[in-house]
């Protein structure tokens, strides 16, 4: 990186290439707040180094394959009740039609999301699975892997806290996984905060179920939400643990910053939306912390500025779906892709699509997934351009 002198001793040494302390960390961030244009130049130049000028994003279809959940989030709208029309439980015709219609549209990734443990609460759940065959809804993840996996789709499974043998499974069909830390602060589950009836976002667990990916050698995302009530120190101890993770065990390939929106029918519909300088603050950071991690946000969330963020350290804009809605934000519609791209190159960057395991962690997967990209990659390991346009 190019030499820039700063009046600020913590600036100086990460453009010096020395690791940063919480403490540093704390002091940048603090320091932020007066003069944000520093840690932006900061974050952008580290960007630059270590990613380029290449921003990607994933062409995907997004399986609702069953939205009821054991957990009740504050800021939640994805969660379905027994009843309700949002209830999505897809059947093994609904999860092939909609891998041969994606399939038709270029698409390369499906994500198959579920609620956290569903047939744990709902006895309508385990009747359901036990119709079509199975006996969890990891067993049946399972088995939609292997069935998108055959249409030409790439599995990215994101489901909670799946279990290890499940995980061992999955790793069989899913070039990657996902899991949000969300926050590393147990007091978000304390009474009156987000996370106090969502005992699967106990952050122990969560970390656990991370430190089994690594331990599994799956390509793993993860990420935290911004705006739900953490404090600076939450933030970037939160950050510091997904560092941790990925230094003992070199799995995590993305990391994600989800600002807090409100939504109607939530306990948090009051709850002011994340200042946007504020996340600014914290994507940088992130860049900061995390020099060399590939950074996303999701642009369908900052509808109106998101291209803003490549001036802040992201190389990545996620999943964006030309056939199925965001259904944990339906309110926030996914860009158009020949607009984002447009946006990228106004800014001097090039857009490419990815797999939903990006090109540096396609070593971790195994020969028969590897097989199956090296058929429409390009020389860098990206989707070869001819055919997700």
């Amino acid at each position: 990186m190019s030499r820039l002198e700063f009046d600020f001793e913590p600036l100086n040494k990460v453009l010096e290439g020395s690791e940063i302390t919480g403490y540093d960390a704390y002091e940048l961030f603090s320091h932020s707040k007066y003069d944000s244009e520093k840690i932006f130049k900061v974050a952008n130049d580290l960007r630059d180094h270590h990613k380029g000028k290449v921003v990607s994003f994933s062409k995907k279809a997004f399986f609702n394959i069953v939205n009821l959940c054991r957990d009740t989030c504050s800021y939640c709208t994805y969660k379905a009740e027994i009843g309700e029309s949002k209830l999505s439980m897809m059947n093994i015709d609904d999860v092939k039609n909609l891998a041969e219609s994606a399939r038709k549209l270029r698409c390369v990734e499906a994500l198959l999301v579920t609620g956290e443990s569903p047939e744990q609460k709902y006895d309508e759940v385990s009747k359901w699975l036990r119709q079509n065959g199975f006996s969890s809804t990891g067993e049946y993840l399972v088995h939609c892997s292997e069935l998108v996996l055959n249409e030409g789709l790439f599995p990215h499974t994101n489901a909670g806290n799946l279990n290890r043998s499940e995980m061992n499974e999955l790793k069989k069909t899913n070039v990657s996984m996902g899991l949000m830390l969300e926050n590393s602060s147990h007091r978000l589950a304390e009474k009156g905060m987000p996370h106090h009836d969502a005992p699967s976002k106990d952050p122990k667990a969560r970390i656990q179920i991370l430190k089994n990916a690594g331990e599994l050698k799956i390509p793993m995302t993860t990420g935290i939400l911004v705006g739900i009530g953490e404090n600076e120190h939450e933030i970037i101890d939160s950050l510091f643990t997904i560092k941790t993770l990925h230094k003992q065990f070199g799995n995590i390939q993305e990391v994600i910053l989800q600002n807090f929106e409100p939504k109607q029918d939530t306990k948090m519909k009051d709850h002011q939306s994340t200042p946007q300088q504020y996340f600014k603050r914290v994507v940088s950071l992130a860049r900061i912390i995390l020099p060399e991690m590939n950074i996303q946000i999701p642009p369908n969330l900052s509808p109106t500025n998101y291209d803003d963020f490549l001036d802040v350290g992201i190389n990545d804009w996620g999943g964006i779906s030309p056939i199925t809605v965001d259904y944990v934000n339906p309110e926030f519609a996914w860009p158009q892709i020949n607009t984002l791209e447009k946006k990228c190159t106004a800014q001097d960057f090039e857009l490419k699509a990815r797999f939903p395991v990006y090109p540096e962690f396609i070593s971790m997967i195994n020969s028969n997934l590897k097989e199956k990209i090296e058929k429409l990659s390009d020389d860098e390991n990206y989707v070869r351009r001819e055919f997700w346009r």
